[in-house]
C-alpha cells in the first residue's frame, strides 16, 4: 500500500515537482548556470530533451557533471539564493488541515530538497514525502547523482503515481500534479488534473502531445483550483477545459502583440 493511503483514504493527493515549481528558481539550473558550464548549454540540452534527441537522464547528468564545487558548498549556495513560491506554504498548510497528502516528486537530489524545504517551510516540512534521486559524495569532495531507476528519466515520476490509479473504485482519491519542465514529462499523463507553469517547457510538450492541462503562475492559482475541486464546486475536467481556452486566448494575444511590434 502506498504511504499516502496507509491510514485513511484521502479525498485528494497532490504530487508536485520541486525545482522551479515549489521554488521560484530551479536549484540544479542555478548551480549549472553559476558554477557549472552555464545557461546556454543547459538550455540547449533542455530543448534537445524536449525534441527527443537526448534523454533527460543523460542531459541532467551532463549538467551536474559540469559542477566541480563540493556538495556541502552547493547546498549553502542554494540556501542563500533559492526562494519558495509565496503561495506554497499557505497551500501546504491547508492540505495538512484537510488531510490531503502533498508528495514531492523530483529529479533533484534528496539532501538538497530536504535542506531547502526545512529552511523555507519550517518544521512542518518533515511531513512532506520526498521521492527523488540521491547523491554519492566521495572522500575528495567530488560527488555524483545517483539516479532512482534505470529509466531514460533517471527518475520516472509516473511510477510513483500509478499505484494510486489502481485503487478500487470508490477509494481512489482525486490526483493532481504540478510541474514546469522536461523532468515532468513522464508524469504529465498520470493524474486527473495537470498544473503546468506559465512560460515553461511542460506547456510546450503538453500542447504538442494533446495532454490536457491548466496553467498556473503561482501556488495561489493551484490552491484555489484544488480547493474548488475538493469542495465540489467544479471538476478536474472543467478546470482543464477552461485552462485550454485560457491558454489558447493567451497564445493568440501574444501573436497579436508580436504582429503589432
Amino acid at each position: 500500500m502506498s504511504p499516502a493511503m496507509a491510514d485513511a483514504t484521502p479525498r485528494a493527493i497532490v504530487f508536485s515537482d520541486f525545482d522551479g515549481t515549489i521554488t521560484l528558481k530551479d536549484s540544479n539550473d542555478y548551480l549549472t548556470d553559476n558554477i557549472g558550464y552555464g545557461e546556454k548549454r543547459r538550455r540547449d540540452l533542455n530543448l534537445e530533451v524536449l525534441h527527443g534527441n537526448w534523454t533527460f537522464r543523460d542531459a541532467f547528468k551532463d549538467m551536474l557533471d559540469s559542477i566541480k564545487t563540493p556538495f556541502p558548498e552547493c547546498i549553502e549556495i542554494l540556501r542563500k539564493n533559492i526562494k519558495l513560491d509565496p503561495g506554497f506554504k499557505p497551500f501546504y498548510e491547508w492540505c495538512l488541515q484537510e488531510n490531503i497528502p502533498v508528495i514531492v516528486l523530483s529529479s533533484g537530489m534528496e539532501p538538497i530538497i530536504r535542506a531547502l524545504l526545512t529552511d523555507l517551510v519550517g518544521p512542518s516540512a518533515k511531513n512532506l514525502q520526498i521521492i527523488s534521486n540521491q547523491v554519492d559524495i566521495h572522500n575528495d569532495g567530488s560527488w555524483n547523482i545517483v539516479f532512482r531507476d534505470p529509466s531514460d528519466f533517471g527518475h520516472d515520476k509516473s511510477l510513483a503515481i500509478k499505484p494510486y490509479n489502481k485503487a478500487p473504485q470508490g477509494e481512489r482519491p482525486t490526483l493532481f500534479y504540478c510541474g514546469d519542465g522536461v523532468s515532468d514529462l513522464s508524469a504529465a499523463r498520470e493524474t486527473d488534473l495537470l498544473f503546468a507553469k506559465h512560460g515553461h517547457d511542460l506547456i510546450t510538450y503538453c500542447e504538442r502531445e494533446g495532454i490536457p492541462f491548466t496553467v498556473f503562475h503561482t501556488f495561489e492559482d493551484i490552491h484555489k483550483k484544488v480547493k474548488d475541486v475538493v469542495e465540489g464546486k467544479t471538476t478536474t475536467q472543467e478546470v482543464a477545459a477552461e485552462g485550454k481556452i485560457i491558454a489558447h486566448a493567451a497564445e493568440g494575444l501574444e501573436k497579436e502583440q508580436i504582429t503589432i511590434k
